[in-house]
């Protein structure tokens, strides 16, 4: 491992583009220190405090593990990059529902350009949208200083200083995509990620205790620590797991030679959707956090006691019954950790995950392309036979993936449920933050690793002990044919 961290350095290019990236991250963690003019830094704080532990506070740590700062600390990159991810998930819908979009990824650069300057455009309206609700909820709370209140000035410098700020994000990730290493948007959600962990780590530390007269004890640090590697090493297994299916080519005869005949197969990945699933479901459910206190404020009828010597009719008996158990439904789900959250939360993850497969995976096009290329499943007849049996597999380790997906969204609701941790310390036990970091993390070992073995280095996969440059720079040893001949 030591080898292979000098090796990177050794190779001036692969240097300079990891010098870049950092770069260009650290000048994206230096923007959660400007803040943005008007805003009571110091009331929006404790407000943000005093919402700690409950739904809205679940709410703050959800938003904020994406945005790479808190609702509590209001920056020129408050809204993160995430309207940028929306709306690339938006045209992703489109061009596969739509045949004008369709045509357009079938032009190839030209399209796939024309396409991404359609998601720069929406981004900046996504921007606009959500900005102006933000500066609008800071204003009605009583954030801004007084001599900024109610002013159209405030409320300008606000939705632009953040609009801006996404777009500047947005330029800081395509620069990382040209002159750095990696996916520079998901660089930049990982990093804002990974900037809360201190944030947690600190948070259990502050009430720690060796002699268990604290709130955590030794063994409270243990169970963590065992369970955030065994969800990551999960995480890794399911992420790059697939089903492989054996493909045949079929042999073509040209005079007294025969070509093709050769044997592959086609890898069909177990997690298909990727986070795509949990973001989704996540998103619906904030919803009930907004909704259901407005739905028991208008339409849920008060509780109505009985008065001495009276009998209920049978509508104030309905009247009650409804609104106990309208009271049980939504504290389970504002407190995000019952059963029946956690039950819709699962029921969401599956149908988006068959969704986003559906969407994405298209069977008849991949049967289409196996046979014009003369290759074929064994046991199969080409075309539609084989587009049924590929959709088959699919639906199959589809249940599986969201199987998974489903288990690692819930964990953190069980364990700040059952183990009284708070939710900002278990979301870095599962959910959608930690399939983000496994999945960037490994994508920018595979490029490193690409990258190092194109220069004729070992990498972080490489199978040989012997560290730096492969065969000593020299000729690689021949090889012996079948028949004492070398290759």
């Amino acid at each position: 491992m030591i080898r292979t961290l000098l090796n990177i350095w050794k190779v001036p290019e692969l240097r300079w583009k990891i010098a870049f990236t950092l770069g260009m991250l650290a000048i994206y963690r230096i923007g959660f220190f400007i803040p943005l003019p008007g805003v009571n830094q110091e009331a929006l704080r404790e407000w943000a405090e005093n919402a700690q532990g409950n739904a809205v506070g679940n709410l703050i740590s959800f938003v904020g593990m994406f945005t790479g700062g808190t609702l509590g600390q209001s920056t020129i990159f408050g809204l993160g990059i995430m309207p940028y991810i929306s709306a690339a998930i938006i045209f992703q819908l489109l061009t596969a529902s739509i045949d004008s979009f369709k045509e357009l990824q079938k032009q190839g650069v030209t399209g796939r350009q024309k396409i991404q300057e359609y998601t720069r455009y929406a981004a900046v309206g996504l921007c606009l949208v959500q900005a102006s609700f933000f500066v609008s909820f800071i204003q009605r709370s009583g954030l801004v200083y007084p001599e900024y209140a109610g002013t159209m000035l405030f409320w300008l410098c606000g939705v632009v200083g953040l609009t801006t700020g996404t777009m500047f994000l947005m330029w800081l990730g395509e620069q990382i995509d040209k002159y750095g290493i990696g996916n520079g948007v998901s660089l930049i959600i990982t990093a804002g990620i990974i900037a809360g962990i201190p944030g947690a780590v600190t948070m259990i530390l502050s009430d720690f205790s060796f002699q268990g007269d604290a709130t955590y004890g030794f063994g409270t640090i243990v169970f963590l620590a065992l369970s955030f590697v065994l969800v990551v090493a999960g995480a890794i297994v399911i992420t790059q797991a697939q089903r492989r299916i054996p493909v045949q080519q079929a042999k073509h005869t040209r005079g007294r030679k025969v070509y093709g005949g050769q044997r592959s197969y086609l890898p069909l990945r177990v997690n298909h959707g990727g986070v795509m699933p949990i973001i989704f479901a996540s998103s619906l459910m904030i919803f009930p956090t907004i909704l259901f206190p407005m739905i028991e404020n208008y339409l849920i009828p008060t509780r109505v006691a009985a008065a001495e010597g009276e009998a209920l009719t049978i509508w104030q008996t309905i009247g009650n019954t409804i609104q106990v158990s309208w009271y049980h439904i939504s504290s389970d789900f504002l407190a995000q950790t019952g059963y029946l959250y956690s039950l819709t939360f699962i029921g969401l993850i599956f149908f988006f995950a068959y969704f986003w497969t559906t969407v994405q995976f298209q069977p008849k096009e991949m049967a289409t392309q196996l046979r014009d290329a003369g290759s074929f499943i064994p046991g199969l007849r080409p075309g539609p036979r084989t587009a049924e049996y590929l959709e088959t597999v699919m639906e199959r380790i589809t249940y599986v993936g969201a199987g998974f997906l489903a288990v690692i969204a819930v964990i953190p609701t069980i364990v700040a449920a059952n183990f009284e941790i708070p939710f900002m310390v278990t979301q870095y036990l599962g959910g959608t933050g930690l399939l983000i970091v496994v999945s960037v993390m490994l994508d920018l070992v595979q490029r490193i690793e690409a990258t190092l073995l194109m220069r004729n280095y070992e990498g972080f996969l490489s199978q040989s002990g012997s560290g730096g440059q492969r065969s000593g720079g020299r000729r690689s040893p021949k090889i012996r044919g079948p028949r004492g001949s070398t290759a």
